[in-house]
């Protein structure tokens, strides 16, 4: 597979002159997506991680439910192409018949499943919310090399579990809940701290993955906070310089 960066000669203008350096730049893949040997999605990524994108976004639209539905994931060799086969051999036809596109902006749009309202009693303190932006903010390999990345996180209240980077913010959340699905994890009392805006797909995807508590550095958008209010999650964001905003459900903040 190839390397998520590529070194090119750009122009670097400073001082009053421009000059000649080499920098890495953050590489964007197209990826297919096949489940069930049906091609359910195209998503431009940075082309690591992919077999936790694979899973992570198959459970997001709702085709499979957790690790034992799955008998087997294949990445090609070079990285363009993943496919995801179940136990049972679901078509993908009973799930989604739709093709996604995805751009690492993109909104996917497919049928919203109904899910229950998340009622964990968690707490998470406030300082800890700092602590893990602080954290997140430098512990990025991928944003300090090229600055073209986002980055999201899977911690407990006590200490982040795993990160990832992408040129996509939603396909950080995919590659999480695919680690926590290939890894056992219930994520029903876990954190989701990420770096980029909380859209209405963010939310609809940790709501998917039963997390109770978001934190982001920056903003969400009012449709987001409609959907993470009534999913019954904790919604932080715009965390910098020691403050932060709490948007819905702020009994889950142990002030």
């Amino acid at each position: 597979m190839k390397a998520p960066t590529e070194t090119m000669e750009i122009g670097f203008y400073n001082g009053g002159k421009i000059s000649r350096i080499v920098e890495p730049i953050i590489r964007e893949n197209p990826v297919d997506i096949f489940f069930n040997s049906r091609k359910v999605a195209t998503i431009a990524c940075t082309g690591i991680h992919l077999e936790e994108l694979a899973v992570g976004f198959i459970f997001s639209i709702g085709a499979i439910g957790a690790l034992g539905d799955i008998q087997k994931i294949e990445v090609n060799p070079d990285g363009s192409r993943v496919d995801v086969l179940t136990t049972n051999e679901i078509p993908a036809e009973s799930t989604h018949s739709e093709l996604f596109v995805l751009s690492s902006g993109a909104k996917t749009s497919g049928s919203r499943k109904k899910k229950d309202p998340i009622t964990s009693d968690m707490l998470i303190r406030p300082t800890k919310i700092i602590e893990f932006m602080e954290e997140l903010l430098t512990s990025s390999p991928l944003h300090k090399e090229t600055h073209g990345t986002h980055c999201s996180a899977l911690a407990d209240t006590e200490k982040i579990i795993v990160l990832r980077d992408d040129i996509g913010r939603h396909n950080t959340i995919d590659m999480l809940g695919g680690y926590a699905i290939l890894n056992g994890i219930d994520c029903s009392d876990k954190v989701i701290v990420k770096t980029g805006r909380v859209s209405s797909e963010i939310a609809e995807k940790v709501w998917t993955l039963g997390i109770p508590i978001m934190i982001s550095h920056s903003v969400p958008t009012s449709e987001a906070v409609g959907i993470l209010r009534n999913a019954g999650i904790t919604l932080i964001g715009h965390v910098r310089g020691g403050s932060f905003k709490v948007y819905c459900n702020e009994r889950r903040i142990q002030f």
